[in-house]
């Protein structure tokens, strides 16, 4: 598969200076942001390990299907990480804030963050448009086709290739239906309600031109916002204020 190239993008994004409702200023990372992606790297890697290594699924209960939907949350949590790192929000120091992104990229079916970097950049500047990687090509906008046409342009023939070996050493050590439904089936999930709810339901249509983002948000529901995407939801607001980290992004959504 071939990738577009893009031009190379700055890692942060200054945040803009004018006041308006809803407008949240920044503020230091403290080490929050570090504090944020670590707890979603331990808890993403401690329950994988539970699961894989020690827990014998009864599929006659509900219970191994409410985990693997927990673990599917969790790889959400590694790409959101890696999506903040990309705007520069999970730590100040660069090379810090690049090796959790590389980290929590590689974990999620070993996307690579580099490569990632410039494309979701370019898809700040240019959303909606001919040269927004993300975006359907104006002939396919229906949920599958632009699924379909946003994979080809992120996945490599690497992932798929590291994702076979992986799984074949996996299942050699444990339970084969333990790796397919808590490794690989929460990998796969993961990748639809990323696109789902922040691709497809904030970019799909037509938006006013005044909407300089060509985006919209979810309603205001904290609570639903972090379960179905880590507030990503409100995705008017992350283009508006890219420099929010996840966990500050409820703040902008008045």
């Amino acid at each position: 598969m071939s990738e577009p190239s893009y031009p190379a993008a700055e890692v942060t994004v200054a945040p803009p200076t004018a006041s308006r409702p809803g407008r949240v200023r920044p503020a230091p990372l403290q080490g929050r942001g570090v504090l944020a992606a670590g707890l979603i790297l331990a808890c993403w890697t401690g329950l994988l390990t539970f699961l894989l290594a020690f827990y014998q699924p009864d599929w006659r209960t509900p219970w191994p299907y409410l985990l693997a939907l927990l673990q599917t949350h969790l790889y959400t949590g590694l790409f959101i990480t890696a999506h903040d790192a990309m705007h520069g929000v999970v730590s100040p120091n660069r090379r810090l804030n690049h090796a959790i992104g590389t980290l929590a990229a590689g974990l999620f079916a070993f996307n690579w963050f580099p490569g990632m970097l410039a494309k979701h950049h370019a898809h700040h500047q240019h959303v909606a448009t001919e040269h927004d990687p993300d975006f359907h090509n104006g002939r396919h906008p229906g949920f599958l086709p632009w699924f379909v046409r946003f994979a080809w342009n992120y996945v490599t023939v690497w992932q798929v290739l590291l994702m076979a070996a992986t799984y074949n050493v996996l299942k050699l050590w444990f339970p084969q239906a333990n790796v397919i439904a808590f490794w690989m089936l929460p990998a796969v999930a993961g990748t639809f309600q990323l696109f789902y709810f922040g691709t497809y339901l904030p970019h799909r249509g037509e938006h006013a031109e005044d909407n300089p983002h060509k985006s919209r948000s979810q309603f205001r529901h904290h609570a639903w916002a972090f379960v179905s995407c880590y507030f990503f939801g409100y995705h008017y607001e992350h283009h508006d204020q890219p420099y929010l980290p996840w966990w500050r992004l409820w703040k902008a959504k008045s």
